[in-house]
């Protein structure tokens, strides 16, 4: 089998070498009832030989990753777990929720319980409305602007001094009067900075909209469809935290069942769960945010394989949570860790980078 070269180029992000301690067998993804079809690597023509590798130094290194699956033409392929979690372990999603809430929004409007993304928020904020700061330019912040994090408002997760943080926001009883009262202090749709309490405006948005907590309506319209029922919805905050500020926990099979959703256009087992309109609109460039292009709660991240850039459809969240879909390859990959606050987290670029692509192109 052709080696994939250069495999020490993987040596050199890992930063370990595999001394036998354990060593990896792959084994194909087990078949259960939640509605996968899995297969082998083998019989999808992928090089195994930088997988073997990879598996090998992970399994003798206290990495933080903690799952890692490999989706190709909507088959599970490769499904390996590490540092203790389990295939029926839900597991925080952090922010990778937020790609989520799009796709609540995008059924949202398709039910008709939203009209549109134009719309302005406080046409839906029917219960919470600003009470200090206020600014004629809060009345135009629409639901676009939230989903390109582009509202005005002081709210930027990167920035410590940014009234809106949410590590500030986190601390205070009311999150939603709290964000609203802030200072707007762009013109909304000009400039995007990173704002998860735009993400918890958006899910109170569709609640107040549908007359649903976000739970249910999430489950009714979304998990119920996708055969997804070991889920629960929390928070790290020790807090009472308000329905729409909780993120998701679920386990890395069902998370691949978000990222086939998006890879086939909003189909899953041959039914629309969300138009093909609002996944396309959904997770296409619409700003960026640190020069990345970002689309409605979903990254755009450009890999080079033979010469050639493709592009990733890609949720993120905290400690390493990941959902990367390449159309181009008709593969999804899952990434799930605990590397929070940690630049490790982003290991799972590297991987897919340096090992997955080149490892799946190899004989396409």
């Amino acid at each position: 089998m052709k080696k994939i070269a250069p495999i020490l180029a993987l040596v050199l992000f890992i930063n370990i070498y595999c001394h036998g301690q354990n060593t990896y067998s792959y084994s194909k993804p087990k078949e259960l009832t939640d509605g996968w079809e899995t297969n082998t690597l083998l019989a999808q023509n992928i090089d195994t030989t930088a997988i073997h590798e990879l598996f090998n130094q992970i399994l003798n290194k206290e990495d933080k990753i903690h799952s890692i699956l490999l989706v190709k033409d909507k088959q599970l392929i490769l499904e390996e777990y590490f540092n203790g979690q389990l295939a029926n372990q839900p597991h925080d999603l952090r922010s990778t929720t937020k790609s989520v809430q799009s796709i609540l929004m995008g059924i949202a409007i398709d039910k008709g319980f939203i009209q549109s993304i134009n719309d302005p928020i406080l046409k839906y904020l029917k219960t919470t409305i600003p009470t200090k700061n206020l600014d004629s330019r809060k009345e135009k912040i629409t639901i676009k602007h939230l989903l390109t994090m582009s509202s005005g408002l002081d709210c930027n997760d990167w920035d410590k001094k940014s009234k809106g943080q949410e590590d500030k926001v986190y601390k205070k009883k009311d999150w939603l009067q709290y964000t609203l009262n802030l200072p707007v202090i762009n013109e909304p749709g000009q400039v995007s900075t990173y704002c998860s309490m735009g993400a918890i405006l958006i899910a109170e948005i569709i609640s107040q909209a549908s007359g649903m907590a976000i739970q249910e309506f999430a489950q009714k319209y979304l998990f119920a469809p996708l055969g997804i029922t070991n889920l629960y919805w929390g928070h790290t905050s020790d807090k009472k935290i308000l329905p729409s500020g909780k993120r998701l926990y679920m386990t890395s099979r069902d998370i691949a069942k978000i990222g086939v959703l998006i890879l086939n256009n909003g189909m899953w087992n041959k039914k629309q769960i969300v138009s093909q309109k609002w996944i396309d609109e959904s997770t296409t460039p619409k700003t960026k945010i640190t020069g990345i292009n970002y689309g409605y709660f979903w990254w755009n991240i450009p890999y080079k394989v033979n010469n050639e850039i493709i592009i990733s459809k890609t949720a993120t969240g905290n400690g390493g949570q990941y959902i990367m879909i390449i159309p181009k390859m008709n593969i999804v990959a899952i990434f799930t860790g605990g590397a929070y606050n940690s630049h490790e987290d982003k290991l799972a670029f590297k991987i897919m980078q340096k090992v997955f692509l080149p490892s799946i192109s190899v004989k396409q």
